[in-house]
């Protein structure tokens, strides 16, 4: 059986896929979004998710690297790691454009990647989706957000269990739902993540975790486990999810924005398409988008088409009235910093 939790009409399908015009952008292909729990495994899905739809690719950008705070992020993850795969045999399954995998290898890990949207040349890097009939397999598994982006998770995992001979430990890090629901942050509930995950999931879908816990500000969570002990997850019953009534209020964000200047959504990525296009639902108009990501300026984000700018080229163009809408509060301080502290800052989470 499976509850309702949320919904949520014309979505983009992709929000880190950049297109090369206005009119691809606005033509992007739209889904619907049912977020239901099932009452036997207590995951939650959207039911109405069609693999179909999606094909990663070089247009595909998802790079967060470019921020010193995600760095000293991937650092505490790097931590993580050290302590617990001692061999430092590794596959990074969704390995992305290889940022972490190359930053592993530096600090004297073997790592082999898989993904279909990787642009590089790496020796190391297997360009397609993961299949055991790939036939790799390490000692240790690093699964990065991957997990809340296919269709049957546990099945997955499972598959990735089997292509390693049943055995391994596995360092998995996905979003945090929990987080989700004590900030509203209805900008983080979108078409390409099909599955939302809590810590206590990892605990019913593994009998032995080494550790788990919340990183990156809470927003993420991460389980370190073995492969081995990997069982059908049961609802706890009084495990039940639910959402808040006021979980779409567009309007207490809006709330603080200076209504003399321009409206500014600084990071081009999945909060920052959601955002713009309820935003623009509700009637709040969006006049910029500014990412620090080489690869997604100069392009268009699907569902509204908007432009996306360097922070260099924008800041110029702006008055001390302009309302900067910081999509994530962890890279608040380097935004108010690179921005010259000259603007109305206001974090929507």
């Amino acid at each position: 059986m499976l509850r309702e939790l949320y919904k949520a009409i014309e979505l983009p399908v992709f929000q880190n896929k950049m297109y090369p015009d206005q009119a691809s952008a606005l033509a992007a292909p739209m889904g619907s979004l049912l977020l239901v729990q099932d009452s036997e495994t207590g995951l939650v899905f959207n039911s109405t998710f069609d693999q179909k739809f999606l094909s990663y690719d070089q247009d595909y950008q998802n790079e967060q690297a470019h921020s010193d705070f995600f760095q000293k992020h991937l650092s505490s993850v790097k931590s993580i790691i050290e302590n617990f795969f001692s061999d430092k045999t590794i596959i990074e399954v969704g390995c992305g454009k290889g940022f972490f995998l190359d930053y592993l290898i530096e600090h004297g890990f073997n790592v082999k990647g898989i993904d279909p949207a990787y642009e590089g040349d790496s020796p190391n890097v297997i360009k397609a989706c993961f299949d055991v009939s790939l036939g790799i397999k390490a000692d240790n598994i690093v699964l990065r957000h991957v997990l809340e982006h296919i269709p049957d998770p546990f099945a997955f995992l499972k598959a990735i269990a089997k292509a390693n001979g049943g055995k391994g430990k596995i360092y998995i890090e996905v979003p945090c739902l929990n987080w989700i629901l004590t900030h509203k942050a209805w900008f983080d509930i979108f078409y390409e993540h099909v599955n939302y995950f809590r810590l206590q999931d990892f605990n019913a879908m593994f009998e032995t975790v080494y550790e788990s816990g919340h990183i990156f500000g809470d927003q993420y969570i991460y389980v370190v486990a073995d492969l081995a002990s990997l069982k059908t997850p049961k609802l706890a019953e009084s495990d039940f999810i639910k959402f808040p009534n006021d979980f779409l209020n567009v309007e207490k964000v809006m709330s603080k924005l200076n209504p003399l200047g321009k409206n500014v959504v600084w990071g081009g990525a999945s909060k920052g398409v959601i955002f713009s296009l309820n935003a623009k639902r509700f009637g709040f108009n969006i006049d910029y988008v500014v990412d620090i990501n080489p690869s997604k300026q100069g392009k268009y984000i699907g569902g509204t088409g908007l432009l996306v700018s360097s922070p260099d080229s924008l800041i110029e163009k702006l008055t001390n009235d302009d309302n900067i809408f910081v999509m994530n509060s962890n890279y608040f301080d380097e935004i108010v910093k690179s921005s010259g502290n000259k603007f109305n800052y206001i974090k929507v989470d």
